[in-house]
């Protein structure tokens, strides 16, 4: 089973705290799913805009003939929420196209486009104004940054209805090994308490105030 396989077998909520347990910062705070059903694991396929600087005119979405099927587009905007640079023509074309999600620093419009098409999308919230003329596409295929997390292309993107981490493309195979154990630790947990014992002692036994804490390599 592939990695991507495997990530998309287990929750973000896994994966974070197999970062935290590894010592890794992946988690991309305040990006959520349009809808609490959408779910998105591949590649990272970096985009970053920049605003219209007077000599050059905006353009938004070009890039999209590029992105291969099964990866995840991530476009950093700067967090900016006042112009979007995701739409329906463009949700569209990447459900079509086999592209597994979108994920934005950033906003979006055309939600109902996403919703119809099942696309997953995960922004920082919606609005109705164009990027046109007022952003660029100023990198594809570059790191980006969000939330001060270096995002590589080629990074394992995992998204769910928890939000998004983003996972190094090196520690991919610790990662997931670690997120594995740790979901086979939590159901466990759970096991115990249904056979009868205390939360506490069933947690206890399994270590699970532990699973998280970064260990020494």
């Amino acid at each position: 089973m592939s990695l991507v396989d495997r990530l998309r077998a287990l929750p973000t909520a896994a994966v974070s705290d197999a970062l935290d347990r590894i010592g890794i910062e992946g988690a991309l705070h305040g990006v959520a799913p349009l809808a609490d059903d959408f779910r998105a694991v591949g590649p990272a396929f970096t985009v970053r805009y920049a605003p219209v600087d007077g000599t050059t005119g905006g353009t938004v979405g070009d890039f999209l003939d590029d992105v291969p099927p099964g990866a995840v587009v991530v476009i950093a905007n700067d967090g900016r929420t006042d112009v979007t640079v995701w739409g329906g023509i463009m949700t569209q074309v990447a459900a079509h196209r086999g592209i597994a999600g979108t994920v934005i620093d950033g906003v979006c419009r055309d939600v109902s486009a996403s919703l119809a098409q099942q696309y997953p999308l995960f922004t920082r919230g919606r609005f109705m104004r164009t990027g046109k003329d007022r952003v660029r596409l100023a990198a594809v295929g570059e790191p980006v940054t969000v939330n001060s997390i270096e995002i590589r292309p080629g990074a394992l993107i995992c998204a769910d209805a928890d939000g998004v981490v983003a996972v190094p493309a090196a520690e991919a195979e610790r990662v997931t090994e670690t997120a594995e154990l740790i979901e086979r630790v939590e159901a466990d947990i759970v096991t115990a308490a249904r056979e009868g014992s205390s939360l506490r002692g069933a947690r206890e036994r399994y270590g699970y105030h532990r699973l998280q804490t970064r260990r020494q390599s």
